[in-house]
């Protein structure tokens, strides 16, 4: 009997179309969020769709992801193009459309890593060890967020007749529910389990959604394919005013290497 993909996998498989550069996908119940798929699986399906180009070379450096619409339930077509490629590096622009519009366009920088110096300034946050941390998470009606199991050291999403608290700092523990291993897709996803930072500013969730998502990677594919269960994710908010806060976050390995930094803008309404 055939083993049964992992959502996770089923959710970024893309298919090759007619057309050079171009891919189709669909999107997926079990990885929806309150309006539209999650962010954080966009980002990932957009990154799968340069991994998959015959003309690609190395790994992933950066993804910029804008999400210019919601992307509605059902089809899409991403189409790839590289629009510069150096000795080492190689420039992607790549849009996610449906019904004839662009939904979500993204840059992409892909590279090959050489064997430099290298060193690590910032510090990973002293926490527990995730078996010493219980298990919470977001609330049930958030599809995509039951595809992961959340420990939250901090910053815990608020709750019925929560505060404003004076600092947005979220801490978690975070793996995927079914053990799925880490690659360059699955990190990308993770890089967006953050709750928007107002809600726990203001105490209440209140509408808010990313307008533009950045990832940077700092570990090699080999790096990835050696990370154990768990990822620590911290994040914080740097300002917010008119309408709109960035964010600025770390993923670390158990054992302390930094995975990936990212940082976003995100539009509030409260």
């Amino acid at each position: 009997m055939p083993v049964a993909a992992h959502p996770f996998d089923e959710a970024i498989e893309l298919e090759p179309t007619e057309a050079s550069g171009w891919l189709r996908g669909r999107t997926r119940p079990d990885w929806a969020n309150m309006v539209g798929p999650f962010g954080g699986m966009t980002a990932a399906v957009l990154l799968r769709a340069v991994e998959e180009q015959p003309d690609r070379i190395g790994e992933p450096l950066a993804l910029t992801v804008n999400f210019a619409a919601p992307v509605a339930d059902g089809p899409f077509d991403i189409a790839a193009r590289a629009v510069r490629t150096n000795r080492t590096t190689q420039h992607w622009l790549v849009e996610l459309w449906q019904d004839g519009a662009v939904k979500t366009n993204a840059t992409a920088v892909f590279g090959v890593r050489r064997d430099t110096w290298s060193h690590t300034e910032q510090t990973r946050p002293a926490v527990p060890e995730p078996v010493d941390v219980a298990e919470t998470g977001l609330p049930d009606m958030i599809a995509w967020a039951r595809n992961y199991e959340m420990r939250y050291v901090e910053g815990a999403v608020p709750g019925p007749g929560a505060q404003p608290e004076p600092s947005s700092v979220t801490t978690l523990w975070a793996r995927d529910r079914r053990g799925r291993a880490l690659d360059f897709a699955a990190l990308t996803a993770i890089s967006d389990i953050f709750y928007p930072r107002i809600f726990l500013r203001r105490g209440a969730m209140s509408p808010a959604g990313t307008v533009s998502l950045t990832t940077y990677f700092h570990a090699d594919g080999a790096q990835l394919a050696a990370v154990g269960d768990y990822v620590l994710a911290s994040a914080r908010a740097n300002r917010f005013a008119g309408g709109y806060f960035d964010q600025s976050a770390e993923l670390w390995s158990e054992t302390g290497e930094l995975l990936a930094t990212t940082h976003q803008m995100v539009y509030f309404k409260a």
